[in-house]
């Protein structure tokens, strides 16, 4: 067990619950497929993180964020992933599509008058392709891993082991939401209510993606 590991879980809590572009996309797939779209957005996002663990502990992601033209494309392609679904919400909110939140979403779908909505496998494929497009997260595990590495311990098998603990919380984390979410499945199958939060979410994700553009735009120009 990594000797640093109770402030390393601290440190992995506040991150995990500070919303961001993987909240605001599981929160939105909520109101296209339910609760069950929210926790299949989740398991995406923590697979992603799987995949920066060990592409860092490879030494892969210590290869990309040297090379400023990489990183930069890994930003750019990020920032429209993230514009491309704010503007899909924005449009769905416009549309007024409402999907049926309940027993349908837990079979691998929602469900409107025109057929299925979302399918899990959907939510799925988002919250892995928006972690795996977060230059944040390629950095964190250049940057925080290392500091809760001791020098007399392993450093591989050290890394590993807090990357695992990260992705525990996380799993952790997107379960509360999604049951937090299905407790909240009257008010938020509501038609007003319902495109409001498509509209702020979908917001949210384009101000993130501009956000993430402006910063690669600011680096590429230095």
């Amino acid at each position: 067990m990594p000797d640093q590991l109770v402030p390393f879980l601290l440190l992995t809590v506040l991150i995990t619950i500070t919303p961001g572009a993987d909240m605001a996309l599981g929160i939105r797939n909520s109101l296209r497929g339910g609760s069950a779209a929210c926790w299949w957005t989740g398991l995406g996002c923590c697979t992603g993180v799987v995949v920066h663990a060990i592409v860092s502990v490879a030494g892969l992601s210590a290869l990309l964020a040297a090379s400023a033209t990489a990183y930069t494309v890994l930003k750019v392609a990020g920032a429209c992933y993230l514009i491309w679904l704010g503007v899909r919400s924005l449009i769905s909110a416009l549309r007024g599509e409402r999907g049926t939140i309940g027993a349908d979403a837990d079979r691998g779908c929602s469900t409107t008058a025109d057929g299925p909505e979302l399918a899990l496998s959907t939510a799925y494929r988002q919250g892995l392709i928006s972690n795996l497009l977060n230059p944040k997260i390629v950095v964190l595990f250049l940057t925080l891993l290392p500091q809760f590495v001791g020098n007399d311990e392993p450093h591989t098998i050290t890394s590993l082991q807090l990357a695992l603990a990260f992705v525990v919380t996380g799993l952790l984390w997107w379960r509360v939401l999604s049951w937090l979410l299905a407790g909240l499945r009257g008010v938020l199958s509501r038609k007003k209510v319902r495109s409001a939060l498509e509209s702020t979410t979908g917001a949210v994700l384009i101000a993130l993606g501009l956000r993430v553009a402006l910063g690669a735009w600011r680096t590429a120009v230095r």
